[in-house]
């Protein structure tokens, strides 16, 4: 198992861990930063460092069980099993992906009500699917959303028990992916404070401490993906 650091820290840039294993097909830590590829959020990129070398790391992925793999440049030392590494993100990489995942929660603030088809998290460029008849309107989306953004809401996590979801199914807006269960507790992402929040989803990924972190956005544009299906596209403005 490797202990998610991000979870409880995602703003957290580097951390000393154990290898447990290394080959090229993904170098396994004991704890991590790195986040693995998942819920339409990339993996991390960074680098492992120990004495007397480097592993450049291109890519994190889910591997078996509750390990999870950093996967080394083509080419990369590797660590040697039972070292001890400091885990380094690109924190720059790790940074636009939080803004712009905080960003597409924030939309489905703006469209309240309306489930969520798919997604897909970029550096410089993400969408969100959304179960609508009829395309909204493209500049109101992104007065409402820039709105939220200049509020700085605070944004924060907490673990509840997962029971939750069967007296409040309403917190999931995905339809295709629901969070998985079976560990007894669910991470949820709270944006605003008090009682009525601007948004509250459960979440595994990564995002910034405050709305006013995610920089103005754009909607490049609102795509008709099916009868049912209006895709909306987010870029830096």
């Amino acid at each position: 198992m490797t202990e998610r650091l991000f979870l409880d820290a995602p703003r957290q840039d580097r951390a000393t861990a154990t290898v447990q294993s290394a080959d090229p097909t993904g170098i396994v830590l004991d704890r991590t930063v790195f986040y693995a590829r998942s819920g339409g959020q990339p993996g991390d990129v960074g680098a492992l460092r120990w004495q007397g070398g480097e592993c450049a790391i291109a890519d994190t992925l889910k591997g078996e069980g509750e390990a999870i793999l950093h996967v080394p440049a083509e080419g990369a030392a590797l660590p040697p099993v039972g070292a001890t590494v400091e885990a380094v993100l690109d924190w720059p990489a790790r940074q636009r992906l939080m803004r712009m995942h905080s960003a597409l929660h924030l939309l489905c603030a703006v469209l309240p009500g309306a489930a969520v088809t798919g997604g897909q998290i970029g550096a410089d460029r993400s969408r969100l699917d959304f179960n609508l008849s009829e395309s909204p309107d493209k500049q109101a989306i992104e007065d409402s959303l820039n709105a939220l953004i200049a509020a700085d809401h605070p944004i924060t996590t907490e673990w509840v028990d997962e029971s939750v979801l069967d007296t409040n199914p309403d917190l999931v807006r995905t339809l295709s992916v629901k969070p998985p269960r079976g560990t007894g507790r669910l991470r949820l992402v709270r944006i605003g404070a008090g009682p009525t929040p601007v948004d509250l989803q459960p979440c595994g990924g990564t995002h910034v401490a405050r709305t006013g972190e995610i920089g103005r956005m754009a909607v490049a544009k609102i795509e008709n993906k099916g009868k049912m299906n209006r895709r909306i596209v987010l870029v830096p403005a």
